[in-house]
This record gives C-alpha cells, sequence and structure tokens, in this order.
C-alpha cells in the first residue's frame, strides 16, 4: 500500500452512530436526522445496519414507525471494510455489493466507523 494513497480510515465518518436493535423505526430517523446522516450502526451478536431506505420502505408498506423497531428492518448479516483498505477498494465493494454505506472495523475488529458513497463522492470532487 502506497503512502499516498488515501484509506477508509482517512475519509470515514466518525464517531460511528448506534441504534439499538429495539429501537422503533421512528427512533432511527429521527436520530438520522438530528445527526444529518443516512445510516445507524446496530451493535449487537447480529451487526447490522438501518438506513434510511429502511425508513421509507416501512412507512411504503403501511408499517407504522412507532411500532416497527429496527430488528424488523435493518440489513443483517452487516458487509465490513477495515480502517486500511485503500478507496478504491472501498468503492468496488459498494459498488459491487449494491450497498450505499459500509461500517469501517479496525485492526482488533471493533467498529469504528463508516463509510459511504457521499464520502467517496466528496473525496472525488
Amino acid at each position: 500500500m502506497s503512502t499516498n494513497t488515501p484509506v477508509v480510515g482517512d475519509l470515514m465518518s466518525t464517531p460511528l452512530e448506534t441504534i439499538s436493535a429495539k429501537a422503533t423505526v421512528k427512533e432511527a430517523a429521527e436520530l438520522m436526522g438530528e445527526n444529518e446522516i443516512n445510516a445507524l450502526f446496530v451493535p449487537g451478536a447480529e451487526a447490522g445496519i438501518v438506513t434510511t431506505t429502511d425508513v421509507v420502505e416501512t412507512v411504503a408498506e403501511g408499517l407504522d414507525p412507532s411500532e416497527t423497531t429496527v430488528a424488523d428492518v435493518m440489513t443483517v448479516p452487516v458487509e465490513r471494510i477495515t480502517t486500511a483498505e485503500e478507496l478504491p477498494e472501498a468503492a468496488a465493494m459498494l459498488t459491487n455489493l449494491g450497498i450505499k454505506h459500509l461500517p469501517v472495523i479496525d485492526s482488533d475488529g471493533d467498529y469504528v466507523g463508516m463509510i459511504s458513497t457521499t464520502d467517496l463522492t466528496t473525496q472525488l470532487a
């Protein structure tokens, strides 16, 4: 890895915003709005991610966001990338997997941030 090549750790959003799987979709939407972000990490035995798309789909399906839990709509298992990966690898993963957000882990395997298509687009602009 070249020392001049930006890596995921240089660009990821921190701190990693999280929400409980037991929280409601409405609470997730409020937290995303307050933090001006489009995804939240859901820690736990089976880590997940909840996004604004999940919120929209909840409403579109006629479910009550105040009654529906994050666990009901979150994506599991979650893909992830390390802080040391170069940005082209992150872009390839996002593209190939058809997703917009990747949780980021450090060398110890701890979740430390999130990288998104928006982060990469901003870097290229």
